[in-house]
């Protein structure tokens, strides 16, 4: 059985994602883990988020929202018949990869971004930063412009 770990936050629900998932599936038995880094406030696309006014610190609330985002996904990605788990990891993508993959050793890497100038993580390079870092095949999925409304 291969095993893919998926990258992603604000890109969590696009159907580029759903579609990667789905050719996998197809393709033969697959293991999925999810990691949804915890994205800060200043990389949200959307701006601020709606927990902003609940009070807590900038830190609870960007992971409340990875956390709303990931169980949102995980049910997605069951209903196309996904064996999958997930987490919300650090804020810091590429941390948050390094220690997933210390409990979830991985075959792929699958790195949904914003698109090219929305994307705080291709600014930061990290499609290409985790190919030199993990020595795992890793596939960059870039959404659609319009993605950070849907997501």
């Amino acid at each position: 059985m291969s095993r893919c770990l998926i990258v992603a936050n604000q890109t969590l629900t696009t159907d580029a994602l759903r579609r990667a998932v789905q050719d996998r599936i197809t393709a033969g038995p697959h293991e999925f883990h999810v990691v949804a880094p915890a994205t800060p406030e200043r990389d949200e696309v959307d701006g601020p988020s709606a927990y902003a006014d609940l009070g807590p610190s900038a830190a609870d609330r960007a992971y409340a929202l990875a956390r709303q985002r990931l169980d949102r996904a995980l049910d997605q990605l069951r209903a196309l018949g996904a064996e999958v788990d997930g987490e919300v990891g650090d804020a810091d993508a590429l941390v948050a990869v390094r220690a997933t993959l210390g409990h979830f050793p991985a075959d792929e890497i699958i790195v949904s971004t914003l698109p090219r100038g929305l994307s705080a993580w291709l600014r930061r390079d990290l499609p290409a930063r985790l190919r030199k870092s993990c020595d795992i095949p890793v596939t960059h999925l870039a959404a659609d412009a319009d993605a950070g409304a849907r997501a």
